[in-house]
């Protein structure tokens, strides 16, 4: 055979490709209409098991509704009038639609499921719309309030006797102070944080309508242990332990409210803040936290702080960060970059409680811890077996952390130390008229 007959003409080959594209063509179609039946079976398959995988009964003597073909479809609607309505805009812009009765139906069916979605839609929106309108209206309510709040008069209709009369003017002196302290030194004419991560400390108690802001180190376990007697939750307040007034969940937070009920418990509630000396209170935390086994306090804080400011710290204490010493803990408090973030039982109380926003008509102390709290339960009401309680929440056998034991920790630091730490708390100091006598 010669090379040349092997060679195929033009005319063959067109034929060639001409044979092969008419039966892809064909094949193509056939896959087309076989996949179109598939499918519409494998929906009606789908269907009816939607239709009987309910609790109700199946009448199998009514037809499952059935997805009708592409074919179908144009017959049915060559030979009917469409059962579409026609909105009035959308026939004036496409009158050429009728003449083409598939693509009729596409647009017509595509418009009836829009118009369908869009009312749901509508309804949702509204009621979204309603909620943002009325949360708004909160919000203009907190930002055109008077800030900081006016100082309102203590309701003190229950007492009755002059058993209290000096502890009364304590108080009223304390409430004055404040009130003029934020008014000439603030400077705050409208909330500058988050409403609800002011009222984060604050604790509820709504059947004596009692708002008390959390200063840890300050009474506070004992105050938690008051509410609670107060909200019918314990029958005393020595029969409440430790982890259940810290971890028990038992008492609501301010911020566990909407919006109306946080502006109304604020307005119509009698609010109450315990403080403390700064200097005692920040020693009382760290002889807490770091002078006894902790889970948390050493692993978290105490790791942190000796690797950072102890020099050729061993590795024990690296790994289980027992033993960190009042000066280290100083230097962690006063450095603008921490290791570890701040804590609630050193943080101040202007960041705590927000005096200067939220205007307390009760200002207790701790150095008059028992006496004050006794005279608040009067004013709201209380049973009057209720006392506040005088036990040390823990460690017991410690000596309480009063001005003899702070001037022990403060040996250990240098004068501009102390004064830094003066300088830290200083809105405490000022805010509470607190002296500085450790200076």
């Amino acid at each position: 055979m010669q090379p040349s007959e092997t060679v195929m003409n033009p005319k063959q080959v067109f034929l060639s490709v001409l044979i092969f594209g008419v039966a892809g063509l064909l094949l193509f179609m056939y896959l087309q209409v076989w996949i179109e039946e598939q499918h519409t079976g494998g929906v009606e398959k789908r269907r009816e098991q939607k239709a009987t995988s309910g609790w109700e009964p199946v009448n199998y003597l009514q037809p499952v509704p059935r997805i009708m073909t592409t074919e179908e479809i144009r017959e049915n609607n060559i030979n009917q009038k469409p059962k579409f309505l026609i909105p009035e805009d959308l026939r004036e812009k496409n009158e050429n639609l009728l003449l083409n009765p598939e693509k009729t139906t596409k647009v017509l069916m595509k418009t009836s499921q829009d118009q369908a979605l869009s009312k749901t839609t509508r309804s949702a929106s509204n009621k979204l719309l309603e909620k943002h309108q009325r949360d708004n209206t909160l919000f203009k309510k907190f930002s055109t309030m008077n800030w900081p709040l006016d100082i309102r008069p203590l309701n003190k209709s229950l007492i009755k006797d002059d058993t209290w009369k000096k502890t009364d003017e304590a108080q009223e002196r304390r409430r004055s102070f404040l009130q003029e302290f934020c008014k000439k030194y603030s400077g705050v004419s409208r909330p500058q944080s988050h409403l609800f991560h002011m009222v984060s400390r604050i604790y509820v108690e709504d059947k004596h309508k009692i708002l008390y802001c959390e200063v840890p180190k300050a009474g506070c376990s004992n105050w938690k242990r008051i509410l609670m007697v107060l909200n019918g939750l314990a029958p005393s307040t020595y029969n409440i332990s430790h982890d259940a007034v810290h971890y028990g969940k038992y008492l609501k937070k301010l911020d566990s409210f909407d919006l109306q009920g946080i502006y109304t418990r604020l307005n119509t509630y009698t609010k109450a803040v315990f403080v403390r000396d700064p200097m005692e209170r920040l020693v009382s935390a760290f002889r807490d936290k770091f002078e006894h086994p902790n889970s948390y306090y050493h692993p978290v804080f105490g790791k942190a702080i000796i690797k950072k400011y102890r020099p050729n710290a061993c590795k024990e204490a690296l790994i289980n960060g027992s033993g960190v010493k009042f000066k280290e803990f100083i230097h962690y408090l006063l450095d603008s970059h921490r290791p570890v973030g701040m804590d609630i039982h050193w943080e101040k109380v202007s960041k705590l409680c927000y005096p200067c926003l939220i205007n307390y008509d009760f200002v207790g102390k701790f150095e008059t811890l028992e006496e004050d709290a006794n005279y608040f339960l009067q004013l709201i009401g209380a049973p009057k077996e209720l006392k506040f309680p005088n036990f040390k929440d823990r460690h017991s056998s410690d000596e309480r952390t009063n001005v003899q034991v702070v001037r022990q920790y403060l040996k250990d630091l240098t004068r501009t130390e102390r004064q830094l730490i003066y300088d830290f708390y200083y809105l405490d100091y000022l805010m509470f008229n607190y002296t500085t006598p450790f200076l």
